[in-house]
């Protein structure tokens, strides 16, 4: 099992990308989250006609898993798309990191739960876990953009018409989940919408796959057939068993 892993692992080193990332964006957004700053609070009149909607927790909370499930998708499947989704949304995750830092931002939507039942206790453990500052652009929004984006040019899934659909369908949910569910406004919807849609123009231009660690990353991947990774991986789930 160790010398599995270590193949598949040595097939694909752009996985640490990443581990690495991740490991960054938990230590700053968590610290950001300590930080006692002037906050401006971000409003807009339609923010006002959003009611809340307990049931909209689900797709918010599939959301942690989607991520990693369409990360570890891609790097079995295609490395370039990989590699362009790490930087559309690890991009965009920095980007609004850093505005946190520079401009920050705060809602004050958040209203009494007007229910108690098991949907409403899990909306109470998010808003003790997660504040209501550090909220412009919505990363929540800009990585379900990303992710969306680049799947609907996956080219395993091209003629996947309803698979497509229902990325589609779960994707509109996630990001009207965080205005439903009274963690964002409006405006931090459309502004981590647009810092996705603006990311996937250098993500797709033929200069990006020629960038040195870019495409050492796909080249290498792309020659690790010799046992193929699909093959290592499965391999090593076996194993695990």
């Amino acid at each position: 099992m160790k010398r599995t892993a270590k193949q598949w692992l040595s097939a694909h080193p752009e996985l640490w990308l990443s581990i690495g990332y991740g490991l960054f964006y938990l230590v700053a957004f968590f610290s950001l989250e300590q930080l006692s700053l002037d906050y401006h609070i971000i409003h807009c009149p339609l923010d006002d006609f959003i009611p809340f909607n307990e049931w909209f927790i689900i797709p918010y909370c599939i959301w942690y898993a989607w991520i990693p499930a369409v990360l570890v998708y891609l790097l079995c499947k295609d490395t370039a798309d990989y590699l362009r989704l790490c930087f559309i949304m690890f991009g965009g995750m920095t980007l609004c990191l850093a505005f946190y830092l520079i401009w920050p931002s705060a809602v004050e939507l958040r209203q009494a739960l007007p229910r108690d039942n098991i949907l409403c206790q899990v909306v109470a453990l998010l808003r003790k876990a997660d504040t209501s500052t550090n909220v412009l652009p919505s990363i929540h929004v800009s990585s379900t953009v990303a992710i969306a984006v680049v799947l609907m040019k996956h080219r395993a899934l091209q003629h996947k018409t309803v698979l497509k659909a229902a990325i589609l369908v779960y994707s509109v949910l996630v990001c009207l989940s965080t205005v439903f569910l009274q963690q964002h406004s409006v405006l931090d919807g459309i502004a981590g919408a647009g810092l996705s849609f603006a990311l996937s123009f250098p993500a797709y231009h033929p200069v990006f796959l020629r960038l040195p660690l870019i495409r050492h990353w796909n080249l290498k991947a792309t020659q690790a057939k010799m046992y193929p990774s699909q093959a290592i991986l499965s391999q090593f789930l076996t194993e695990s068993v």
